[in-house]
């Protein structure tokens, strides 16, 4: 979403830009500006590649039918069958592209990248894709920019020994970018410190959303608890069904949206039962899968909003989000939170992982005569830093010096 985000209001601003999906294909609740590109390194493909030699023989209307967006979204639905094995093979293969039998699906996105000239700067999304680095700048011979987004979980969750390996070659391949960029403070030492970076080595550049159609909550009675995320453990889900429930107050509403991966409809079906034994089930909605329009409507009816997220976030456009719309926020007093929340003054903080300390802030914050202005002041600093603009204008200058350079 923020590369999407990104691309087109660098296009706004006078630029050419493209968004060149890697994997899979993009899944955006927003108009999305590469439909018309194709998908490069597909994840069938660079399986098959990988894995059978015959694969790598074969003419490229082949690959055409496995890069299909319809069969790869399907893949996407069944990634949670892939072995974490399997996952980790794959990641350490894609950071050491040069010694892979990938070089077919190089050969295109070289191709396709000079196909209309050669572009002035190459923006790689996160760095699980600095194996492309070396590459091209042999081939292309511009400057390359990489992003960090939320890496250090992927790699993390991999089964030993890729996950060293994974790391060890990715502080390798880091090193080869012009310029490296993080959305938080907080991420970008987290990742100065896991790759043995010098501190201050990753610039910050905070995410911004598109502000067109957000608008701020409508006053109301009712108090609506809201989460807007992956439906899943990692991002606390299971934490602030507990908080809920500990709560134990059938006036309040639980509004849950969001996506479901692979697997996590089991999760959800056992918070659903969780939820009945504490006699709260009829009090709490559900709402999967919305898109841009419905997201913000949804969003704007909250009176409290709170993704209790379990591991390190980078950043949290969710939260961003939320703000925008004018809904105070209770958040864990950790990752990238802080730094969003302190200085706008639009939420509570609250021990992470504790399910008792996030009702408390909840309360605390349901029952705060000041909540609405409270929730403006989230939308101000949205404004002011948080916009596709601001993001758009700091990326502007990062491009210009090493175009110059």
């Amino acid at each position: 979403m923020r590369d999407n985000a990104l691309a087109k209001e660098l296009i706004a601003i006078g630029h050419e830009a493209h968004l060149v999906p890697m994997y899979l294909p993009l899944q955006l609740d927003e108009e999305r500006i590469d439909e018309l590109t194709p998908v490069f390194f597909g994840g069938v493909n660079v399986y098959l590649q990988h894995k059978y030699r015959f694969f790598r023989k074969l003419p490229r209307w082949v690959d055409l039918f496995f890069n299909g967006r319809r069969l790869l979204r399907t893949v996407a639905r069944r990634s949670h069958l892939t072995s974490a094995k399997e996952q980790g093979e794959m990641t350490c293969l894609m950071l050491r592209l040069e010694e892979s039998n990938l070089d077919k699906e190089i050969d295109k996105l070289v191709g396709w990248l000079e196909r209309d000239g050669r572009p002035d700067v190459i923006v790689l999304s996160n760095a699980l894709l600095t194996g492309l680095i070396q590459e091209l700048k042999r081939r292309i011979g511009v400057p390359v920019v990489c992003t960090f987004q939320g890496e250090d979980s992927f790699l993390d969750g991999l089964p030993k020994p890729w996950c060293n390996e994974a790391w060890k070659e990715m502080a390798l391949r880091v090193q080869g970018a012009d310029v490296l960029i993080a959305p938080s403070q907080y991420y970008g030492g987290v990742m100065e410190d896991r790759l043995g970076l010098e501190p201050g080595s990753i610039q910050v550049i905070p995410n911004g959303i598109d502000l067109s159609g957000w608008e701020e909550k409508e006053g109301s009675t009712d108090k609506r608890i809201g989460y807007l995320a992956r439906m899943c453990q990692s991002k606390g889900l299971g934490l602030l069904v507990e908080a809920f429930i500990h709560l134990n107050d059938s006036s309040l509403t639980l509004a849950i949206a969001g996506t479901m991966g692979g697997g996590d409809d089991i999760y959800v079906e056992e918070l659903k039962k969780d939820l009945e034994k504490a006699g709260l089930g009829d009090c709490v909605e559900w709402f999967p899968d919305l898109d841009r329009e419905e997201k913000i409507d949804f969003l704007r009816n909250l009176s409290v909003f709170s993704v209790p997220v379990t591991y390190p976030e980078a950043f949290g456009l969710y939260l961003v989000e939320a703000m925008a719309c004018g809904v105070p926020v209770v958040m864990p007093n950790a990752s990238a939170f802080p730094e969003l929340i302190n200085p706008a003054a639009c939420g509570v903080l609250v021990v992470p992982g504790s399910a008792e300390d996030l009702a408390r802030g909840i309360q605390e914050m349901l029952n705060d005569p000041h909540r609405e202005l409270v929730g403006k002041k989230g939308r101000r600093a949205v404004e002011e830093r948080y916009h596709v603009g601001a993001m758009a204008l700091d990326f502007e200058k990062v491009f210009r010096k090493v175009v110059q350079k």
